[in-house]
């Protein structure tokens, strides 16, 4: 019988500064060497859970707290941090905020330092380290200079040098592109095999984690564990789809087709489902599902010509781009990380001048507008929300732009208050922006640009951090602002998000357009894929193993159907 590493007994958890338990009741026990993954909506506990593993909780965050937690045996509560962390190694969503080190060897190597390991023994654990997690060829790289993949692979070698037996993981998948996600995926997979690590996941995409196998998904809500089953067991019940947790596509689709979904079949992943049962109510849906509207022409609102771009001379980031954007679009920007997504959003605005080419707005050359003038009709929110904060309260942050327009003061009440309730702040109003997660924090910036009603809204990666209540809330509020008028451009690693709510994507590799095309097109482009580290829709994958022929035209009509059943 496996041993027990991790045992939670009626264990509760209330903030110092909260009137309620976030965490109430807990029985949970893991044991030695499972791989186990936990999900809830934003605000259930999940990360509350992880900070009490690695004793944030109570260290850092003061509070109540009943029951037990042991870890290998001993009660949390009577171990500090330092002790805590030789057990359980932690890799955050944002591998940024984890870096000490100048180099990657350096990053590595520093808990080894710190605790006085002799130099030798200390080089040669970070070089077996680094081969262990395929990082060894950068260690004299700086870790900020990494692409999102390698920066995971540094953190993960970082929590690995003292041989921590739990690994638990804060959202890994939030700020890489699909196809690095799926190698983060199978990197944790092959760390696990090796060292036969209990591994932890939290995290929202939960198709991209079902690539490997889960031995446990454990559902957290308002505090409470609902679900402690097999990952075939929770796809065959409806509670995911209960709680606003995004199922994976092929679930639904097969559930819109009227299938139902038993734990016989295995549906824990697009392989592993046995399809034979549905393919005859899978068939006959796609043929009486309608065709996809086709694209209609409008009134072009933004357009970029031939534009070049380098940091340096000689060393062009940006090579020859071109693209026309329309009025009232909601149009994605994808492909790998370092692709160029970010710098093109970042020209659009000014921040940068291109090096060749031209860029319009609504016809006219904006290149001699500063960025105060174009933030009169153009509006960014940066992928990491700590670069755009500057206030201390939510309120003040979002005011913020508003004030300095000269806005009235009840109109700024007006318009904040209508803000934060859309993007699902409202009930936060008056806390501090520190007492906020890293997806929170992402949708005050997001809240602080919507509150000025920009003609084009750019969004760097907006649902990074964000459950799939939230997602849906802040989506369908972007696709109001769509309706109305305003040209909404995503930049995204989120194909889901990709396929529900943009018709057309743009898809950069290397700096270079490679593709200018409907979503479904792409995504069912298998040299396209190749080239902008995406991934093949799990549609277009069911089609196939039904025998659908047409399975780019059953993504279309998936897309359609899915559109007006949310709506």
């Amino acid at each position: 019988m496996k041993k027990a590493i991790i045992e939670f007994r009626n264990f509760s958890f209330q903030y110092k500064a909260q009137a309620k338990p976030t965490l109430k009741d807990i029985n949970l026990t893991i044991y030695e060497g499972e791989k186990i993954l936990i999900v809830g909506s934003s605000g259930s506990g999940k990360s509350t859970i992880s900070h009490c593993l690695n004793g944030l909780v109570p260290s850092f965050y003061e509070g109540e707290i009943s029951g037990s937690l042991k870890i290998n045996g001993k009660e949390t509560r009577n171990q500090s941090i330092f002790e805590l962390s030789q057990h359980v190694g932690t890799v955050l969503q944002d591998p940024d905020a984890q870096f000490i080190g100048l180099t990657v060897a350096e990053d590595i190597g520093f808990k080894l330092e710190n605790t006085g390991v002799h130099q030798s023994e200390m080089i040669e654990t970070v070089k077996s380290i680094s081969k262990m997690v395929g990082i060894d060829r950068h260690l004299h790289s700086a870790p900020h200079q990494l692409s999102g993949g390698q920066k995971q692979r540094v953190t993960l070698g970082g929590v690995m040098v003292d041989q921590a037996n739990i690994l638990l993981f804060d959202e890994p998948l939030a700020n890489l592109d699909p196809a690095t996600g799926k190698i983060a995926m199978e990197l944790i997979n092959d760390i696990h095999q090796k060292t036969n690590s209990t591994i932890i996941i939290i995290e929202h995409r939960l198709e991209e984690v079902l690539q490997i196998d889960i031995d446990r998904i454990i559902v957290i809500n308002e505090g409470e564990i609902l679900a402690n089953v097999s990952t075939n067991e929770l796809l065959s019940a409806n509670l995911l789809e209960n709680l606003g947790i995004r199922e994976p596509l092929y679930i639904t689709a097969l559930k819109y087709a009227g299938c139902e979904i038993t734990p016989e079949t295995e549906p824990k992943n697009i392989d592993s489902i046995k399809i034979d049962s549905y393919i005859n109510k899978l068939t006959r849906w796609f043929h009486r599902a309608e065709k996809l509207k086709k694209l209609v022409d409008d009134e072009v609102v933004l357009e970029l010509k031939s534009i070049d771009f380098s940091y340096r001379q000689n060393e062009k980031i940006i090579h020859n781009v071109s693209f026309k954007i329309n009025k009232g679009e909601m149009v994605s920007i994808v492909g790998k990380n370092g692709a160029g997504k970010s710098t093109i959003s970042k020209l659009i605005c000014g921040f940068y001048q291109p090096t060749n080419g031209e860029i319009f707005f609504e016809g006219n050359d904006m290149k001699h507008l500063s960025i105060k003038e174009r933030a009169e009709f153009i509006g960014i929110v940066l992928q990491n929300p700590n670069q755009m904060i500057s206030q201390t309260s939510i309120f003040d942050e979002v005011a913020l732009g508003l004030k300095f327009r000269g806005v009235s003061q009840d109109d700024i009440k007006e318009r904040v208050m209508k803000t934060l309730k859309v993007c699902g702040l409202y009930e936060f109003r008056n806390w501090p922006i520190s007492a906020l997660s890293f997806g929170q924090k992402k949708r005050v910036t997001i809240a602080s640009v919507l509150v000025l009603n920009p003609k084009i809204l750019i969004l760097d990666e907006p649902t990074a951090g964000q459950d799939y209540k939230h997602y849906n809330e802040m989506m369908e509020f972007l696709k109001e602002l769509q309706d109305n008028g305003m040209t909404i451009i995503l930049i995204t690693h989120d194909m889901h998000l990709m396929l529900e709510y943009t018709k057309r994507a743009i898809v950069f590799s290397d700096g270079r357009i490679i593709a200018d095309d409907s979503s479904a097109n792409i995504l069912t482009n298998s040299e396209v894929i190749k080239q902008a580290n995406l991934k093949e829709t799990s549609l277009q994958q069911l089609a196939k193993k039904a025998n659908i022929f047409n399975s780019v035209e059953f993504v279309h009509k998936f897309i359609e159907y899915d559109r007006r059943v949310r709506a």
